[in-house]
Formats: C-alpha cells, sequence, structure tokens
C-alpha cells in the first residue's frame, strides 16, 4: 500500500467532518476507548495539554507547541484539519508524521477498527497518539476536535487545560446558546488540573468559575 493509497482509504472509507459534516459526527467516546485499549493506552506515556474552545485553538497549539520545543523539550502536535497533506495533523517538533506510520498504520490496524465503523477523526486521534508514544515525546499539544466533553481526544488527563473562546459554532451538536456551548467546552477541564481561559462573557465565564469549582482545578483567566 501507497501513502496515497492509505490516506485514499483512510478519506473514503470512514466520514471525514470537513467532507461530509455532521452525518461524521460520532457523539461518545466507546470507539475511542477501544481503540485507546487496543493500542495499550499510548496517551498515559506522555505528558499533555489540552486545548479548547471556538477559534483560535490553532494557532494557541502551534504557539504552545513552538515554546516548548524552544525549550528544549520534545513536542508532539496534533490539530485539525489540514490543508494540503494528511500528515500536517500530527507533527513531533514540527516534523510531520512519516508516510510510512500512516501506511502501516492503515495496513497493520484495519482489521481491529473496520468492525467499529470509526470516524476519521477517532481513528486520526488514535495514530496521533500511537506515533506521539513511539517517538517518546515529553509533551504533547492536543487540539480539540469539536467541542470538549464527548470529544475523542478527551480520554487524556493534561497538566495543563486551555480554552481559548466561545462563540456559535456546530449548534446543531453543542447546543444553541453560548451556555450551552461553553457547558461542552467545559467538558475538557479535569479534577485538579490548572486551566486557562481566554476570552469570556458573562454569561460563559459563570459557566467556567462553576465547573471548574466542581472538579477543584484551579482557573486563570487571561483577560484579567
Amino acid at each position: 500500500m501507497t501513502y496515497k493509497e492509505a490516506t485514499t482509504y483512510l478519506f473514503d472509507s470512514v466520514p471525514m467532518f470537513q467532507n461530509v459534516g455532521g452525518t461524521a459526527y460520532k457523539e461518545g467516546l466507546s470507539n475511542t476507548l477501544l481503540l485507546d485499549e487496543h493500542f495499550g493506552h499510548p496517551h498515559r506515556k506522555f505528558r499533555t495539554i489540552h486545548v479548547g474552545g471556538t477559534n483560535g485553538k490553532g494557532s494557541c497549539s502551534h504557539t504552545l507547541a513552538a515554546i516548548l520545543q524552544t525549550a528544549g523539550y520534545k513536542v508532539g502536535l496534533y490539530t485539525s484539519p489540514h490543508l494540503t497533506d494528511f500528515r500536517e495533523r500530527i507533527r513531533v517538533n514540527g516534523k510531520m508524521i512519516p508516510e510510512c506510520e500512516v501506511v502501516s498504520f492503515v495496513e497493520d490496524e484495519r482489521s481491529f477498527f473496520e468492525p467499529l465503523h470509526p470516524s476519521f477523526f477517532e481513528l486520526t486521534t488514535a495514530l496521533a497518539f500511537k506515533y506521539f508514544a513511539k517517538a517518546e515525546v515529553d509533551v504533547a499539544v492536543i487540539e480539540v476536535g469539536m467541542g470538549g466533553r464527548l470529544d475523542c481526544t478527551n480520554i487524556i488527563t493534561p497538566d495543563l487545560s486551555v480554552i481559548t473562546n466561545i462563540s456559535f459554532d456546530h449548534v446543531q451538536f453543542l447546543g444553541d446558546t453560548l451556555t450551552k456551548i461553553a457547558g461542552e467546552k467545559a467538558g475538557i477541564i479535569k479534577p485538579g488540573v490548572p486551566v486557562v481561559i481566554g476570552e469570556t462573557t458573562e454569561e460563559t465565564k459563570k459557566v467556567f468559575k462553576d465547573k471548574s469549582l466542581e472538579m477543584n482545578a484551579p482557573i486563570r483567566f487571561a483577560e484579567e
């Protein structure tokens, strides 16, 4: 199998949100947990920073990765979507995942994941975590795909959570008010894990304060 054949398989065989929209969305973490168990829980082998929000989470993730790499860490970066090459989504110290890693993932693991009928993002997340563990990164900056609470990246327990801002996005899945959307995004706040919040409104700030209190998570608001 060539790299082009592997990516064509991923694009054509599993639903991809940027191509088909809402039909690619799979609520819940059941597939992600099965994939994670199959690969030996790779996300537990490196430290993480989890970045969510409506806008700016990609640029925030890239900035954090650059800062950490400059500080001397080996850094994984997982973002979406890609522009021209699938491998843009998964990087270590700025270098894209090798084509051979994508090919071997599809060739070696398709017999396991095909019966699960996973989404494109579920598979891509599993590949990213598996590759970061193999590359022995010190830390990985993980961008949330959509929402937060039920996003398949949300199996990690990071050292830091970041929520950039809240505005109306994917209302058919996340809710039709800023309060509801903030509640979904706040789902990445973990017990005892510090969280930094970017821009807020009066209604979203209360959601984050309440969630951080519930999780006993130290909270900081960048705007303050």
